[in-house]
């Protein structure tokens, strides 16, 4: 499977058309966003509309820009967005494991709850894991010479050993990769990144 993941779009006209343009490609099977597709909700309806016409899943979640209710408020109504926001979705072998919205958080404790039941769940599946704030310890966290991500995504990480972590919210970090274990992170960012899951 293909897909097309980015993050912290923030209504930015130029590589929404770049991004839609590249999810319309025949090999890309669905897209996955990790937050921030508006700019404090302004242009949230216009992305929306644009990935829905593709005719392809957009499986998304809130970032701090948007949440989870503007989410279901505004994308309701398409018949191929999904927010996925604190819920598990089976896409072939694997299971995508949705968190969003949040920022600067170095703990959760809704987190913990939604991860005790996932973790009860789907531990021994193949899972990614995507959330809009970054895992703690990593060089997708570090700005400023200083760790700023979120602790409970990192235990959790760690526990769970998922195969792929997607996330954002700091544009600092946006296309960059790093690995907790074994497991491999991402910042998509807002150019995009193409992923294939075997």
């Amino acid at each position: 499977m293909k897909f097309l993941t980015f993050v912290d779009l923030h209504d930015d006209k130029k590589y929404l058309k770049e991004l839609v343009s590249r999810a319309s490609k025949e090999d890309i099977d669905f897209i996955v966003c990790a937050g921030d597709v508006s700019q404090f909700g302004r242009g949230l309806l216009t992305v929306l509309q644009q990935f829905n016409s593709l005719g392809k899943k957009m499986y998304l979640i809130p970032g701090n820009h948007e949440n989870d209710e503007m989410l279901k408020k505004v994308g309701g109504g398409f018949s191929n967005i999904i927010n996925f926001h604190q819920q598990a979705v089976e896409i072939g072998d694997y299971v995508f494991l949705g968190y969003g919205e949040g920022g600067f958080v170095f703990e959760d404790a809704e987190f913990r709850k939604v991860a005790r039941q996932w973790y009860g769940k789907y531990n021994g599946r193949k899972i990614v894991f995507v959330t809009h704030g970054p895992p703690f310890g990593t060089a997708i966290d570090k700005i400023n010479q200083k760790y700023v991500g979120n602790q409970d995504f990192s235990k959790f990480i760690q526990r769970i050993q998922p195969k792929l972590v997607i996330c954002g919210h700091l544009h600092e970090t946006a296309n960059k990769t790093d690995q907790i274990n074994k497991v491999r992170i991402i910042n998509p960012g807002w150019e995009g990144m193409v992923i294939e899951l075997q």
